[in-house]
């Protein structure tokens, strides 16, 4: 059983920056992946960015240059830091971990961005 919990979502003005967390626990050992989705409303939940255990990533193409993910496995945490944010990044962003038979969400953190 992998749970996490994000933080670090809010208001902000669009142009503006944010810095969400994941922080999982449990058995983290067994984490081959983590990522960030967000599900604006009425919509489908969609990925933002992927980290892998290797350290590589990816991104959606929307975020590209403006999102970064990183990860601090002291702290079995995931970040994603959101510079030059836009009204369309408002949603609800998730944390996911993704282990070889099973999938764990986080509770989820709003991000609304102001124009």
């Amino acid at each position: 059983q992998v749970q996490l919990v994000e933080s670090g979502g809010g208001l902000v003005q669009a142009g503006g920056s944010l810095r969400l967390s994941c922080a999982a626990s449990g058995s983290t050992f067994s984490i081959n992946d983590i990522a960030w989705y967000r599900q604006a409303p009425g919509k489908q939940r969609r990925l933002v960015a992927r980290i892998f255990r290797d350290a590589s990533t990816n991104y959606a193409d929307s975020v590209k240059g403006r999102f970064t993910i990183s990860r601090d496995n002291a702290k079995n945490t995931v970040y994603l830091q959101m510079n030059s944010l836009k009204p369309e990044d408002t949603a609800v962003y998730y944390c996911n971990a993704r282990v070889p038979d099973a999938n764990y969400w986080g509770q989820g953190t709003q991000v609304t961005v102001s124009s």
